[in-house]
């Protein structure tokens, strides 16, 4: 199919730069066939991460590690397109101008500033304030027609629905309305230290990164929580085991195979055995990630082609969007310059 007869999906990630098991098997491995069937804009958005103070050599560092991290996994930069938003002006530009089609009410009931406001009491600054409406100017600007969103994204993307119709109805046109796309999910991976809650970087001793070396992912597996029963058996019983199921949740994630066939090779086995079984399952699904990511990064004039050629297709597009909304509102034609 056509990029052009393609719908549009767009995904703004805040460059963290320590993926982790978790997202990797819970979203970016399935999101690598969803460029056969839509156009796919997946931007670090950089610009966003600063409503909380950073480091900037660290926020550098963890931009380009994140870039190389989703290549590594199979999101290919000539069928999705890979970029980081500082590098394309119009993001910020048509920020400013939804801000002017925003109200503060709408700001004001947004659960994530609240949330953010009390974790940085000391830094609640008018960026923290308005960055939704940049959010909705990253998705706006393509002409987006899915956001892959979890639950606590969703109020994000009624925003910019909200915002969108908005113009829409004093400019005629402009936007198309995005909606919320729950794309296919994999595993829910829970943390190994704390089974009965997801994956999570806050927790590094439960969080398998991707770029752990083999003996940091088998030493987190063989600590990793099972159960305090005397069974000492491997059974897929999450509300009894939530631990034992969490490992066979990972292990069938990683090697295809269902609960009752490892039910059927670890019998009689007991924890001691399945523990570093897993962990040895999951270190050589990482191993070809870590390693090409790792080559990425090392391959700087490779990695400034990838965000440079990246940049340059969202840009032809964001360009167009920002043309008619400048249009639309009455501004006077840019020149060339």
């Amino acid at each position: 199919m056509d990029n052009k007869e393609k719908q549009v999906i767009f995904s703004g990630i805040q460059p963290s730069g320590s993926l982790h098991l978790g997202n990797y098997l819970g979203a970016i491995k399935n999101w690598v066939s969803l460029a056969d069937e839509y156009n796919c804009y997946y931007c670090i958005v950089d610009m966003h991460s600063i409503t909380v103070r950073q480091e900037p050599a660290e926020l550098r560092k963890r931009a380009l590690m994140q870039l190389a991290q989703y290549v590594a996994c199979g999101l290919d930069p000539k069928e999705n397109t890979l970029f980081i938003q500082s590098h394309v002006h119009e993001h910020a530009e048509l920020g400013w101008v939804l801000n002017c089609y925003t109200m503060f009410g709408e700001l004001s009931r947004m659960t994530q500033f609240k949330d953010k406001s009390a974790k940085h009491a000391e830094n609640i600054n008018g960026g923290l304030f308005t960055y939704p409406t940049l959010m909705a100017a990253d998705i706006l600007l393509y002409q987006t027609d899915k956001v892959p969103v979890g639950e606590d994204q969703k109020q994000h993307v009624e925003l910019s629905r909200d915002i969108a119709i908005r113009f829409n109805n004093l400019y005629g046109e402009t936007f198309k309305v995005p909606d919320p796309f729950i794309p296919k999910v994999g595993a829910r991976i829970m943390g190994l230290s704390d089974p009965k809650s997801k994956m999570s970087k806050s927790d590094p001793q439960g969080c398998v990164f991707l770029m752990d070396s083999p003996d940091e992912i088998s030493r987190k597996f063989k600590r990793a929580v099972t159960d305090s029963d005397s069974e000492n058996c491997v059974r897929f019983a999450p509300d009894e085991k939530p631990g034992v199921a969490n490992l066979m949740n990972i292990y069938s994630s990683v090697t295809g195979k269902s609960f009752e066939e490892i039910e059927k090779e670890f019998a009689g086995k007991g924890y001691g055995v399945f523990k570093p079984a897993v962990g040895e399952a999951v270190i050589e699904t990482l191993r070809p990630i870590r390693e090409e990511a790792e080559r990425i990064l090392s391959d700087k004039a490779y990695l400034q082609s990838i965000y440079t050629e990246g940049a340059q297709k969202a840009s032809n597009t964001a360009r167009k969007t920002l043309r008619k909304v400048y249009k639309k509102l009455g501004f006077v034609e840019k020149p060339q310059l």
